[in-house]
């Protein structure tokens, strides 16, 4: 699995979350952190909603018409959220 982690640079709300997903742990996913300032469909998409954490599988299946992986929104956790509560959070759509 991977976690797509969608932020900018001085959001410390994003910082604060990749903080907290880079302390997880008893989950297997690979982290990717995307600057939405360097691409023009990320900014027009999140530049009001940063950090959004996305969910992409590697199955091959999972594609759009396009071959790009589909991913998964997921809900933002609360900025007061402990690494405890994201952990649990996270394990219900790793679980899917």
């Amino acid at each position: 699995m991977r976690l797509i982690l969608y932020s900018k640079p001085g959001c410390h709300l994003c910082e604060g979350l990749q903080e907290k997903l880079e302390q997880v742990q008893n989950l297997n996913f690979d982290l990717e952190v995307r600057d939405i300032t360097t691409r023009e469909d990320w900014f027009l998409a999140y530049q009001y909603e940063v950090p959004v954490i996305c969910l992409s599988t590697n199955r091959q299946e999972a594609k759009d018409a396009e071959g790009e992986r589909i991913e998964e929104r997921l809900p933002r956790p609360s900025p007061r959220a402990s690494v405890q509560q994201l952990t649990q959070m996270l394990a219900k759509y790793f679980s899917n």
